[in-house]
């Protein structure tokens, strides 16, 4: 039976997949999106969301339960000044997971799991114009008035005079 197990554990080992999930959450933080696998963003996203709420409140007993965490003071100082102020007003849910589909090598399903309110970064990329294919000449002439230009400067001069 399966009574109180909680959470994946990834076929690893406890010290393994917590140094898994610190590793991700570091690289989720500093990226603002990264691919894994279905199952490991899940468990990132349980793991990270408890810490982007504490963020919310800086103090120094949040931050060093954060460190103790993340050990990394780069980006719990990036979390604390830059991505708890954006997130400040939103009550959770701070991370999406998009399923991506199976990887190449061993059909693994694949996920983005990305900040909520960093999408917009995303977004403001430059999208690539749409070519067109059709290569008729018809459409070309449609496209440019065929006007002589011969005939309206002479009747232009006809009416001057």
């Amino acid at each position: 039976m399966r009574h109180n197990k909680k959470f994946n554990h990834l076929g690893r080992t406890a010290d393994h997949r917590n140094a898994m999930l610190a590793n991700m959450a570091i690289s989720l933080l500093r990226h603002k999106r990264i691919t894994t696998t279905v199952a490991k963003a899940k468990a990132l996203k349980k793991y990270v969301e408890p810490l982007i709420t504490r963020a919310k409140n800086d103090t120094t007993n949040s931050r060093r339960v954060v460190f103790r965490y993340l050990q990394d003071k780069k980006i719990v100082t990036e979390l604390f000044k830059e991505i708890s102020v954006k997130v400040g007003d939103r009550p959770g849910g701070y991370t999406r997971v998009i399923k991506l589909g199976a990887r190449q090598g061993d059909a693994a399903e694949m996920a983005f799991i990305e900040l909520v309110d960093y999408d917009e970064n995303m977004a403001k990329q430059p999208k690539a114009e749409v070519k067109k294919t059709r290569r008729s000449r018809r459409s070309s002439k449609k496209a440019e008035p065929t006007v002589d230009n011969t005939e309206s400067t002479e009747a232009k001069e006809a009416s001057a005079e």
